[in-house]
């Protein structure tokens, strides 16, 4: 939200040309009218080289982003020319699954810089990769340093292609993600676990594990010496058999620190539960890092979770994913215990979790807790508890409301909960806010309906046009059907077709509205 007002503040300015000072981040929120036809490539290159997660995906602003990228280099098919590409960027995790084989070869090493690919354009890849028809060859001649090369595209392999690579190969790639683990950070880690799984997959029948030197790892009790050289390459009942529970306890953070198979893992669980009979004691539950996702709700009920520091411990996303519902029960357990929500445990579960807590416990929260979480995306929320939330925002940033451009900055994620009465106050504050068009439609549409032509001009500000381009919307249409047509032809002019027609002879007037001098800000 932030991002979004200083890149509206600096169109007011007319700050926006010289691009090249702002951060690629920033860029993302610029409106197209505010970028030159003759300096769009360089725009749009740099843009793109911004996190794309901070516009959500099916947004508005982030398909707004890569319409005008293609509009701006001439892209009219599915196929894309190696320079379009490079000034695209990362703007091509984007484009739909037939692109991919319409603009192979160069298309591979662009498709590096997306951090995940969908499901269907993994499969576009796969089936380009089967052809042969690449820098890489047919997936059968390939070797540990191919593989290499593919880099993140690894990771959307599917079994039908890494069963043609050659079974030494796969070890061979195996045995080097294993070498790397210890000195990787979290979400590197994430990924040579899917790395390891896939490959463990595709070499079950003939490879079922890692082979492990005796030399290094004799068939002995493991000590803290040889935790390194002998946990990676034990079967479960080999980790059972020779890890004891005292071992483990004492190195804990050592061993979760080397690639261990899910079965492994439930392994270790037992030892620890088995070393703590009467319940794990709170400190050793900061402790548990990836073991704890691997406890039912009912096991995290139990647990005594009474400090901020430690419900932090076990949210951090070192240890991996939680399942929505062991966070609802681990939050349930550690409020039940006496704990307070603060803003950066807040931050921590982000919004989507917040949407699963109860309505009781939502209104647990500070409402000062809201002012310092930063901004939450609360879209999955039910309405009743948008609207407990934004109250509790509107609260929080009660002393910003003097300057509703800075008011609006800071409530702006929390509008979905906002009454009509309050969404007027800021239409009618005498400044143009410029709501985009994402936060419009994700006003509770009740509450929407009950807007005046003039209020919503006074919201949408510079974005008004972008309303056209969303008159098919369940909310926009019922919204027109309320209005007089007249006064949509003549006070917002952008062509919205459907409102009430005046009875043949009348001259109806325009609905009384509060109205306002807007300037910018």
């Amino acid at each position: 939200a932030q991002l979004s007002c200083l890149a509206r503040l600096l169109a007011a300015k007319n700050l926006t040309a010289d691009f090249d000072s702002f951060p690629p981040d920033l860029l993302l929120f610029f409106h197209p009218s505010e970028v030159r036809a003759g300096t769009c490539r360089e725009f749009y290159a740099r843009a793109s080289r911004g996190n794309l997660d901070l516009l959500p995906r099916g947004s508005f602003r982030r398909t707004r982003l890569l319409r005008g990228a293609l509009t701006c280099l001439g892209v009219r098919g599915s196929r894309l020319e190696p320079q379009q590409l490079g000034s695209l960027g990362a703007l091509v995790c984007e484009l739909e699954p037939g692109t991919i084989p319409a603009s192979a070869p160069a298309i591979l090493e662009s498709l590096k810089l997306c951090p995940a690919l969908t499901g269907a354009q993994q499969d576009a890849l796969n089936a380009l990769l089967l052809t042969g028809d690449t820098a890489y060859g047919d997936p059968s001649s390939w070797d540990l340093r191919t593989l290499q090369d593919l880099g993140p595209l690894v990771l959307a392999l599917n079994q039908t292609t890494l069963s043609l690579v050659a079974e030494a190969v796969r070890e061979d790639f195996r045995r080097s993600i294993a070498a790397a683990y210890s000195s990787q950070g979290h979400s590197q880690r994430e990924k040579s676990r899917i790395l390891l799984r896939a490959f463990a997959g595709a070499s079950a029948a003939s490879h079922p594990r890692l082979k492990r030197s005796t030399d290094d790892c004799p068939p002995k009790p493991i000590t803290a010496n040889t935790i390194d050289d002998c946990v990676p390459y034990l079967t479960p009942e080999e980790l059972d058999l020779y890890l004891s529970s005292d071992v483990l306890i004492e190195n804990l953070e050592a061993v979760l620190a080397l690639p261990i198979s899910s079965e492994s893992s439930q392994v270790l669980k037992k030892k620890v539960d088995q070393f703590f009979p009467s319940g794990i004691p709170e400190e050793q539950l900061k402790r548990l890092g990836v073991l704890s996702r691997l406890y039912t709700e009912q096991e995290i009920s139990q647990w005594s979770v009474t400090s901020s520091d430690t419900l932090s411990a076990l949210l951090s996303t070192s240890g991996g994913e939680w399942k929505d519902s062991q966070v609802q029960q681990l939050l349930s357990r550690y409020l039940a215990l006496g704990g307070s929500l603060t803003g950066p445990l807040l931050r921590e579960i982000g919004g989507e979790r917040l949407c699963n807590l109860q309505e009781e416990q939502i209104q647990q929260i500070p409402a000062e807790a809201i002012g310092t979480a930063g901004e939450l995306n609360i879209s999955a929320c039910s309405q009743t508890k948008k609207e407990q939330l934004y109250r509790k925002a509107r609260e929080a940033f009660a002393g910003l409301a003097s300057t509703p451009g800075p008011y609006y900055c800071r409530i702006q994620p929390y509008l979905g909960g906002a009454p009509a009465e309050d969404l007027k106050d800021l239409a009618n504050a005498g400044v143009a806010i410029n709501m985009d068009l994402d936060t419009f439609l994700a006003l509770n549409p009740e509450e929407l309906q009950k807007l005046s032509v003039t209020d919503v001009k006074n919201l949408l500000g510079e974005n008004l046009p972008e309303l056209k381009e969303a008159e098919n919307e369940p909310s926009v249409l019922s919204w027109v059907k309320l209005q007089s047509q007249r006064e949509l032809d003549c006070v917002l002019g952008i062509g919205l077709q459907g409102g009430l027609q005046e009875p043949t002879g009348t001259a109806t007037p325009a609905r009384p509205t509060t109205t306002a001098s807007v300037t910018s800000t």
